[in-house]
């Protein structure tokens, strides 16, 4: 069982990380610029987007893209694939995914995760119970799935409660804003940074994330 996820008192269909108010009251307590950011987003939190083969199917076919550009791409690929199962994206095929505005290689990543899915050579239903680090060396196997994307998943899939996503340029630019008046930051700083929040990472990355961007994004 996922001890990190509960379902929403207001919305029982809504998953959502069950140690939130936590983390919010360790992070303002300790953190004097998490004190100013968090209480601007009243009772928002991070939210479950979905099952594991359709959040890693979007978060492929949102990379290098605009927000704009992966939700309009999105929509044409559930039209073809309204199920969004692996079986169903097989049978899609190359040909099927570039008439959605996939890249012929977006559509080989996808095909390939959904290849991964069909033949069980990744666990999916064990990730769960598997610590951050192994889930990762799992997913990576997958063409297109890289540590960031890994990340994502476990930030917005899993819950996972103390993610830094060191690669994430709207982390690293959130920092830069809020804790260093605007000046460039390593992926150093960043950490030095985020020792800080441990070990509510996950926490306080959505919550800068938010600062520069208040509508959450979908991954």
């Amino acid at each position: 069982m996922n001890t990190h996820i509960k379902t929403s008192p207001a919305d029982p269909t809504l998953i959502v990380p069950a140690y939130w108010e936590e983390a919010k009251a360790e992070l303002m307590k300790r953190d004097r610029i998490m004190r100013k950011i968090i209480p601007q987003f009243g009772d928002l939190q991070l939210t479950v987007r979905g099952d594991a083969f359709t959040t890693l199917a979007r978060s492929v076919i949102g990379q290098q893209i605009s927000t704009k550009a992966a939700n309009a791409v999105w929509q044409r690929f559930l039209e073809a694939c309204p199920k969004c199962t692996p079986a169903q994206v097989i049978r899609t095929g190359p040909e099927g995914l570039a008439e959605c505005g996939l890249s012929k290689r977006k559509a080989e990543y996808i095909l390939d995760l959904a290849n991964h899915f069909k033949a069980k050579t990744v666990h999916p239903d064990k990730w769960a119970e598997m610590q951050d680090e192994d889930v990762i060396a799992e997913m990576i196997q997958i063409r297109g799935i890289g540590r960031w994307t890994a990340e994502m998943f476990l930030i917005f899939n899993l819950l996972r409660p103390n993610v830094l996503p060191l690669d994430d340029l709207g982390l690293l630019k959130g920092i830069s804003i809020s804790y260093f008046s605007g000046e460039p930051v390593s992926r150093s700083d960043a950490r030095e940074v985020a020792a800080n929040w441990e070990p509510w990472r996950t926490v306080a990355t959505w919550y800068l994330w938010r600062s520069l961007d208040p509508l959450p994004s979908d991954y």
